[in-house]
């Protein structure tokens, strides 16, 4: 098997319209800032600060572009610290998940849910499945052969589409404890 590259997904947020014009001002629109490995997807210029009981989280990135729902990905170090709940979910699947308030430069925005410790997961398109032997909504393991802190990570779900671009997705945590560093490459085992 072939080695693919592993990404650390720093904590972010995603917006709908509705809630970046709440954040930015009447008519917004999220300023691309750097282009990211997933086809169309970007980290803006645009940065708000999520609030918990405990704490605030400063000066977050917004990923673009705009979604259907708003939502929160951070570490559960993050949760901790701020006092929020972050269940481990899959992108999106946000139903029943934590709550936090979002400040931005004109306002803010409560969210009843929307708050996730993204599951672990790597991006592949249907040429890349067929290659790995897997499909979409498969959970493998995948090793990671780092510097003095290998690790393999099991509970990895393969999410496939046309649209991805092959890559691994972990949050801080995860690279943290796997000492990776931007080169980080993974093999899926059995």
């Amino acid at each position: 098997m072939s080695e693919f590259i592993v990404e650390t997904s720093a904590r972010h947020v995603h917006v709908t319209q509705q809630d970046l014009e709440t954040l930015f001002g009447k008519g917004y629109e999220l300023t691309v800032k750097k282009m990211l490995s997933q086809p169309g997807q970007f980290a803006s210029a645009e940065r708000v600060d999520v609030v918990g009981p405990k704490k605030t989280l400063s000066g977050v990135s917004i990923l673009g572009p705009v979604r259907g729902a708003t939502q929160v990905e951070i570490s559960l170090t993050d949760a901790r610290s701020i006092g929020v709940a972050a269940p481990v979910r899959e992108s999106g699947d946000i139903a029943g998940s934590g709550a936090c308030k979002l400040v931005g430069p004109c306002g803010e925005v409560e969210i009843a849910e929307g708050v996730i410790a993204a599951k672990r997961h790597i991006h592949m398109t249907p040429a890349d499945a067929a290659e790995y032997g897997v499909k979409d909504k498969d959970v493998v393991s995948v090793k990671l052969d780092t510097d003095g802190r290998a690790l393999v990570f099991g509970d990895v779900v393969v999410r496939v589409s046309d649209k991805y671009a092959l890559a691994m997705h972990i949050d801080t945590d995860e690279s943290n404890a796997a000492g990776c560093g931007r080169d980080a490459k993974g093999t899926i085992v059995k």
